[in-house]
């Protein structure tokens, strides 16, 4: 009931609010299937073909996997207390924390790799905890198959992956490793992951570049080890804290679960690691669910004491209601209008985890406002030039947003394809375009006038609601300075940022 509830919620607000920023590039990839891309591995891409070839370019289509994952990770919270011998309400308690945790909310609202991890780490973890049980060896084979499909959604399974073994090698579970279908498991991961590995040797190792990129150009909120953990707790409920700080306990210093230890020395490596690398903030969430179905079991035990029993029932209420107090700031729940009265009343909003100027609303749901009235503004401008130099004039987006909202909205209108340096747009080039004219989107008129003759306005992009970055003027450019080609130049037009 609660997977159905969750299910549910998403796909009613779905089309609340339009397509966010990386949805856009990520339809644009799914137009350029590959092995990988500047930073993701494929399975995104490949969602986004695979929902549009099948069920359109509706909302909801395009969000509807992400909606069925959050069903899913729900299931598999639930059986996941199970397997740690929790009863009916440490299975009800875990699933409820892990619909209702704002992180949850915000990863299922919306096509990307995130919604997908936390079900495919739970799926391990699962795994792992039976064969912790049972001793049966042979489930390194679904192991890794799921593990393998882990690499190719998201790059941190390696770090998921990295974890879990040295829980393994730092307790008498390490027993589990030696034997030939944990060899078999990592061989089955590494050749599903294998495609992505060359993928990337092959282009030059982008994602590296990217990372590099990122952390010189500081464009993540660095926060202190005491404000990392801060936002975990605010990121999954904070009525749900005494389920996972529990969950840890047990999983740590429980007599009773002793063997699955690995599992909560997996917890703690991944938080070291991210500690120490600086990682993003909700880098640690998917593992969360694994502590909730823990923590719900053991809470459990201690409230079926004689005259505790009724605290079950008030506990549950209450992680329900904060959660839902808390669902707006996280998922696209309230008109703009009202979130912004919404958490002015309750002092409470989305924490700031990239350092770009926003709205009047968050970056999480500013992103997903302007894309259609910038593709019209343009189309506008694109149809009032003449058809001979229409047909030679391209459109080049400085960040793959503006390109993919080009890419995505534009053929309705009349647009061509956008070109870009931004991420994987600068794999796919110019597209024949010489740059003799070009519509130029999101960059500084003293910049264009340095690269060509004439640069003339003709289209003012921007909403109320959007962020501040995507607020500027679309530019004609004509007549290129000091170069005869754009393809001669394009090397330099790569952003991987």
């Amino acid at each position: 009931m609660i997977a159905s509830g969750k299910l549910v919620l998403h796909l009613a607000t779905s089309s609340v609010y339009g397509l966010f920023i990386d949805e856009l590039y990520f339809l644009a990839c799914g137009e350029h299937l590959a092995w990988g891309y500047v930073d993701m591995p494929p399975i995104t891409a490949f969602q986004a073909w695979l929902t549009r070839g099948l069920l359109g370019d509706s909302l909801l289509a395009i969000r509807l996997i992400a909606s069925l994952a959050g069903a899913a990770l729900v299931v598999l919270t639930g059986l996941l207390a199970r397997e740690l011998s929790g009863g009916r309400f440490a299975q009800g308690l875990a699933a409820l924390a892990a619909a209702l945790a704002p992180v949850s909310l915000a990863f299922h609202s919306y096509l990307s790799m995130n919604a997908l991890e936390p079900v495919i780490w739970m799926a391990c973890a699962l795994l792992l905890a039976r064969m912790i049980r049972t001793r049966n060896t042979r489930l390194w084979i679904p192991f890794g198959l799921f593990a393998g499909i882990g690499l190719l959604n998201k790059h941190t399974t390696l770090m998921f992956g990295f974890a879990v073994v040295v829980g393994l090698l730092l307790t008498p579970e390490r027993r589990l490793l030696f034997n030939r279908w944990c060899l078999l498991g990592g061989a089955l991961a590494f050749a599903i992951f294998l495609p992505n590995l060359v993928w990337m040797a092959r282009h030059g190792w982008p994602f590296v570049e990217l990372l590099a990129n990122i952390r010189r150009d500081g464009r993540d909120v660095a926060f202190q080890p005491l404000q990392f953990l801060a936002l975990q707790v605010l990121f999954e409920n904070p009525a749900a804290l005494p389920i996972w700080v529990t969950g840890l306990a047990t999983l740590l210093a429980g007599r009773l679960s002793r063997p699955f230890r690995p599992l909560g020395i997996a917890y703690l490596v991944m938080l070291a690691t991210l500690l120490a690398t600086h990682g993003k903030v909700y880098y640690l969430s998917p593992i969360y669910p694994l502590l909730f179905a823990a923590g719900a079991g053991a809470i459990e035990a201690w409230l079926s004491r004689p005259g505790r029993r009724w605290v079950r029932s008030a506990y549950a209420g209450f992680v329900l209601l904060v959660g839902l107090l808390l669902a707006p700031t996280a998922m696209p729940v309230l008109s703009p209008e009202t979130y912004v009265r919404y958490t002015r009343a309750l002092h409470i909003g989305q924490p700031r985890i990239e350092n770009r100027a926003a709205s009047a609303l968050p970056q999480f749901f500013a992103d997903r406002f302007g894309w259609p009235e910038m593709a019209a503004a343009v189309a506008r401008a694109y149809r009032s030039l003449p058809p001979e130099e229409r047909k030679r004039t391209a459109i080049f987006g400085n960040d793959y947003g503006q390109a993919g909202a080009i890419d995505f909205y534009g053929p309705r209108l009349g647009l061509p394809k956008a070109i870009g340096g931004h991420q994987t747009y600068w794999y796919w080039g110019p597209r024949e375009y010489t740059g003799e004219s070009l519509i130029v989107l999101g960059d500084r008129r003293e910049v264009l006038e340095s690269k060509f003759e004439s640069v003339t306005p003709v289209a003012e992009i921007g909403h109320p609601y959007a962020m501040r970055q995507e607020h500027f003027t679309a530019f004609l450019c004509r007549g290129p300075k000091g170069w005869t080609s754009l393809s001669k130049i394009w090397p330099k037009l790569k952003r991987f940022n």
